[in-house]
């Protein structure tokens, strides 16, 4: 009954295996890669079972598959291990500033330089006019790959502006608009579109390309609908439900800080 001889650093040691599991499935939840790693998750236990077994053959045979299908895993979770990666390299300081806030290593008084009043403000007027658009918020991760895909410029974030970029007749008014720091950087920028299979048919090209930026980017988006005049905040590749401007505003501000 030696197993049963726990240290403090093996339960610490399943601990962390369970969380990455966690967020290894959150990351696929939804999409057919999750029926993928819950078979890959299934042969792995067998494969440690048949060990603790000592059942050397199948063991065997098991540690072959899994050790090549590693290369398969590289090809079929392709995007799930990049957005995996960047949530590891590129976690919002927010996080980190929530931790600290909670240590007193900093002051609770910082605040977004974007203004996102006028942000919001802007999309609710687009969307009453069924003017769509797509703004692209900028947080830990450079856009300057996709900002190449546009005109470059440097403009101060005010709603009138917003508004006249996305007007129907503008020479602006298509692609996307990156914002940084409270400024413009790019106009006319073609994003990445999501290849997600659940995004539902009634969104566009707008939102399919606003969910590919997230994927990709730790970036946030604005997207306001065409056809329906909805604004739509998308966030890690999934839309942020909110109940009303005030809300959005606040997820919106908690998000960029």
């Amino acid at each position: 009954m030696d197993f049963l001889d726990l240290r403090i650093l093996d339960i610490v040691d399943i601990l962390l295996i369970a969380a990455l599991l966690y967020y290894l499935y959150k990351l696929v939840k939804g999409t057919v890669a999750v029926n993928i790693f819950i078979g890959i998750t299934i042969i792995y236990l067998v494969g440690k079972l048949t060990q603790f077994l000592q059942m050397e053959m199948l063991s065997s045979v098991l540690g072959e598959f899994i050790g090549v299908g590693m290369f398969a895993l590289i090809v079929v979770f392709q995007q799930e291990i990049r957005k995996f990666l960047l949530m590891i390299g590129s976690t919002n300081f927010a996080r980190r500033r929530k931790f600290l806030q909670t240590l007193k290593l900093i002051k609770d008084d910082l605040e977004t330089p974007n203004d996102i009043e006028s942000i919001v403000s802007a999309c609710e007027n687009m969307g009453r006019t069924n003017t769509g658009a797509l703004i692209v918020v900028q947080r830990n991760t450079s856009l300057d790959f996709v900002k190449n895909t546009g005109d470059k410029m440097k403009i101060l974030v005010n709603q009138p502006i917003l508004e006249s970029v996305f007007y129907k007749n503008s020479i602006l008014h298509d692609g996307a608009i990156i914002i940084e720091d409270n400024f413009i950087t790019a106009t006319r920028v073609v994003l990445p579109v999501s290849n997600d299979r659940t995004i539902p048919l009634r969104f566009g090209l707008r939102h399919r390309a606003a969910v590919g930026i997230t994927e990709k980017t730790d970036a946030l988006a604005l997207v306001v609908s065409e056809e329906t005049g909805q604004i739509s905040y998308i966030k890690d590749g999934e839309f942020v439900m909110y109940d009303g401007r005030d809300e959005l505003i606040n997820k919106l501000k908690a998000d960029l800080v």
